[in-house]
């Protein structure tokens, strides 16, 4: 496949460029962010030219095709950012550095099971729903401290912090509400005695609200990748 490596690198510079000026607006350093880039549906070829530009860490939805690009690329950073099936934790356990869609013990307890002894502790965060629709992956804020309690009791799991994905927004301060409330969750965890640390939220249309609300991870795709072609339903 023909990469335009120039292309990729201005991306690049762009998406930098928003998280610089998103933390001057914070009063934040921009070395205070880990940049993820989201390359689901993307070759592997993108993925080691984005490697070759700097970029070492990587997040993927889909664990079969997370598998395979982590295989062709060991020396980079690999989240697992999507939905978690209970039959593809052990694939997730052996191939995966960080997890980011933890919403239930059985997925937590199952991923602690299946670790290799060297590869723990394998740092975790748990996904929260906080826009409360129906069709979004996430435990609810209500349920989260006593998640948060049963995973921090697992010896092979390093509790990290939260995750979420909110609905859709236009307007900033709209796009800030749920990131601020998850802000808030991680806090209140602290306040009853963990030690959290990483709030993964943002992505490209919203990476700006997303900053100024405390996020230490984003997680960019379209804006570094393109639009995605995905395949027509069978």
């Amino acid at each position: 496949m023909q990469i335009d490596i120039n292309q990729l690198k201005q991306r690049l510079d762009q998406v930098k460029e928003r998280i610089a000026t998103a933390c001057q607006q914070a009063g934040r350093q921009p070395d205070e962010m880990t940049l993820i880039a989201v390359s689901k549906t993307k070759p592997v070829e993108m993925v080691k030219a984005y490697a070759h530009l700097g970029l070492d860490h990587f997040g993927e939805n889909y664990v079969q095709e997370g598998v395979e690009k982590a295989a062709q690329c060991p020396a980079l950073t690999w989240h697992m950012i999507g939905p978690i099936q209970s039959n593809k934790t052990r694939a997730i356990a052996q191939h995966f550095n960080w997890i980011h869609s933890i919403d239930r013990f059985k997925i937590a307890r199952r991923l602690n099971e299946q670790l290799a002894n060297e590869r723990a502790p394998l740092p975790v965060l748990i996904q929260v729903n906080t826009s409360g629709e129906a069709s979004k992956a996430g435990v609810s804020p209500e349920a989260l401290p006593a998640l948060a309690e049963a995973i921090a009791e697992l010896p092979n799991l390093q509790l990290r912090g939260l995750m979420t994905i909110p609905a859709p927004s236009q307007d900033l301060e709209s796009q800030r509400k749920p990131f601020r409330h998850l802000r808030q969750l991680l806090a209140q965890l602290n306040q009853q005695g963990f030690c959290l640390d990483t709030l993964s939220m943002g992505m490209s249309a919203d990476l700006e609200a997303a900053i100024l609300e405390g996020a230490t991870m984003v997680r960019i795709g379209t804006d570094l990748f393109g639009p995605r072609a995905y395949p027509p339903p069978k």
